[in-house]
C-alpha cells in the first residue's frame, strides 16, 4: 500500500467516521417511529356524555342546600331528589312532586314554590328528577314533495313503468313509517319503566321518613307520567293525586283522557282556563270521568295572573285546600 500523505489524512479519517455516524442516526428513529405508531393506534377513551337532566341535577347540587339533597336509587340509576320535612311535630304526610319535560326538581314555576311552601302547610315535600325521555328524541320522517314529472304519452313505454315505480316508493315510505312508529313505542315503554322506577324509589323514601299519607303531584308532562303510573300500578301507598297544568308527551299512548277515569283514588285536576287547548283538554277529561262515574275526580280552574308571585300563591292555596280540606282557602 502506498504511503498516505499528511494532506490526505483528514479526508481519510472523515470518510471512515461519516458512514458509522449515519448508520447510528438511521438506527435511532426506528424505536421513536414505533412508539408514535403504537400511540396513534391506541383509541382515545372518552367518558360517556351526561343526559341533560343529569347536567341540570349537577347544577342544582351546587346551589341547593346540602341537607335538602337526597341521592335515590332506581335500578341502575342514581338520581337527585330534594327533600324538605314539614315544619310541625306531627306532619300530615309527604307530597312527591314530579316535574314535567324540560323542568328540574326546583323549577321556578310550580315545582320550586310548592316544594318550599308545603312544609309550612304541615306537609313534607320530595321533588324528584326525571330522566331524559328518549321517545321524544325520535324525529318523525320528513316527506319531501317530489317534482311533478311531465305528462307522458299514454302509448309510450314510460307510462307503463311509472305506476309500479310510484307503488314501490310508497311501499318503502310505509315501511319506514312503521319502523319509526315501532321504535318510538319501544322507547316510550323504556321511558315509562325508568320513570316508574324513580316514582317507586320516591315512595319508598317517603315511607322511610314515616309519612302518614303520601300524595303524588305531577306538573306538565309529569302529570301524565304520574297518572299512567297510578293507573298501571294501582299502588295502595298513594292516598291522593294532583295534576297541575297537565300535558301529554308527543305521541304518548294511552292518552291522558283515557287514564284519568281509571284512577281509583281522589284526584284533583288543576288547569288554566285562559289557555283554550288546556281548557278543552280538561273538559274532555271531566266528560270522560262522568261517563265512567268516577266520583273521586274533581277539577279546579286557575287564572293566569300577570304577577308571577301572585300566580304561584294562587296555585299553592288551591293545592293546600285539596290536601287539607278543613283549612280555609
Amino acid at each position: 500500500m502506498p504511503p498516505v500523505s499528511r494532506l490526505a489524512m483528514p479526508a481519510l479519517c472523515l470518510s471512515l467516521i461519516l458512514p458509522s455516524a449515519f448508520s447510528v442516526e438511521a438506527a435511532d428513529p426506528a424505536p421513536a417511529a414505533a412508539t408514535e405508531k403504537s400511540a396513534a393506534e391506541k383509541p382515545v377513551e372518552r367518558s360517556p356524555l351526561l343526559e341533560r337532566s343529569q347536567e341540570e341535577a349537577a347544577a342544582l347540587e351546587r346551589t341547593v342546600p346540602a341537607q335538602e339533597q337526597q341521592q335515590l336509587q332506581a335500578g341502575s340509576d342514581t338520581f337527585l331528589a330534594l327533600w324538605k320535612p314539614a315544619n310541625v311535630a306531627e306532619p300530615e304526610g309527604a307530597v312527591i312532586i314530579i316535574p314535567g319535560a324540560g323542568e328540574t326538581a326546583d323549577w321556578p314555576q310550580a315545582i320550586g314554590p310548592l316544594r318550599q311552601k308545603l312544609p309550612d302547610a304541615k306537609w313534607s315535600s320530595l321533588s324528584i328528577t326525571l330522566p331524559d325521555q328518549q321517545s321524544e328524541a325520535i324525529a318523525p320522517r320528513v316527506v319531501e314533495t317530489p317534482v311533478a314529472p311531465k305528462a307522458a304519452d299514454p302509448g309510450s313505454k314510460d307510462s307503463t313503468t311509472a305506476q309500479p315505480i310510484e307503488q314501490a316508493a310508497g311501499g318503502e315510505a310505509d315501511v319506514a313509517d312503521k319502523v319509526v312508529a315501532e321504535t318510538a313505542e319501544e322507547q316510550s315503554k323504556a321511558d315509562a319503566e325508568r320513570i316508574f322506577a324513580r316514582i317507586d324509589a320516591a315512595i319508598a323514601y317517603a315511607e322511610s321518613q314515616s309519612a302518614r299519607s303520601i300524595v303524588v303531584l305531577g306538573h306538565g308532562t309529569g302529570a301524565y307520567w304520574a297518572a299512567r303510573y297510578l293507573s298501571e300500578r294501582q299502588t295502595s301507598q298513594v292516598a291522593k293525586f294532583l295534576m297541575v297544568a297537565a300535558q301529554v308527551p308527543p305521541k304518548a299512548k294511552p292518552e291522558l283522557v283515557e287514564l284519568t277515569p281509571t284512577l281509583k283514588l281522589p284526584t284533583a285536576d288543576l288547569f288554566y282556563m285562559d289557555k283554550p287547548l288546556d281548557r278543552n283538554a280538561a273538559l274532555e277529561r271531566m266528560q270522560a270521568s262522568k261517563r265512567l262515574k268516577t266520583p273521586a275526580f274533581s277539577q279546579v280552574a286557575l287564572k293566569a295572573l300577570p304577577d308571577n308571585k301572585a300566580e304561584q300563591e294562587q296555585l299553592f292555596r288551591r293545592v293546600r285546600g285539596f290536601l287539607n280540606p278543613q283549612t280555609p282557602d
